[in-house]
């Protein structure tokens, strides 16, 4: 397989986080989205959409939207509980997270901390931004009082795909400590075997 990311893009983190836990080998393609390289005719062949993750399987099929890849990775898995119920509720948090999370954490930091320049040019989004993640990490905080994981007692892609953003929140002006049980859910998830950290990438023996 081979996964096209951008090293610091959480949606390409979450990708790269599953296929270390399930110990799945893989290429990475650097893909820079600041220097355009989504632009290309060549990814837009990929993605018309012009994002990452792009995952290319060992059959040349091409897949996108980082939770579509996480469910396709996670299928007949310990990520994707054998359970209907539990499945669906797994998969209401990773609804949840593109929804809710991720418009409000992640364009946050992406604006805040990975674009040079972007306070300034995003500063009149910065009110909501703050107060749709509040709302949203008051919601997993909720959860996370009630389960150890997001959807439950195990640990799922859900997990995955929410902790993607949430561990670097503070780049996007998030405290944690107003979120404890979110907090030590984080501290949970970055302990579990398996756990890389957003700079890991695959060692060419590994690929």
């Amino acid at each position: 397989m081979i996964l096209h990311a951008m090293q610091r893009s959480a949606n390409c983190y979450k990708v790269r986080l599953a296929l270390a836990h399930l110990e799945r080998p893989f290429t990475l393609h650097d893909v820079d989205i600041l220097r355009g390289d989504t632009r290309t005719p060549e990814f837009l062949a990929m993605n018309p959409r012009g994002r990452v993750p792009v995952l290319q399987i060992e059959d040349g099929t091409v897949l996108i939207e980082s939770n579509a890849i996480l469910m396709f990775l996670g299928e007949d898995t310990r990520l994707v509980p054998a359970d209907k119920v539990e499945r669906a509720r797994m998969m209401q948090w990773l609804f949840f997270e593109q929804n809710s999370h991720h418009p409000s954490i992640g364009e946050a930091r992406f604006w805040l901390s990975l674009i040079p320049g972007g306070r300034e040019l995003k500063r009149d989004l910065i009110d909501e931004w703050m107060e749709n993640a509040e709302g949203a990490l008051s919601r997993m905080d909720a959860q996370l009082t009630e389960s150890p994981y997001i959807a439950g007692d195990s640990f799922t892609l859900a997990d995955i795909a929410l902790y993607a953003n949430t561990h670097v929140a503070h780049e996007a002006d998030m405290n944690l400590a107003l979120f404890p049980a979110v907090r030590d859910w984080v501290a949970r998830v970055a302990a579990m075997p398996g756990h890389v950290d957003m700079d890991w990438r695959p060692t060419a023996a590994a690929a």
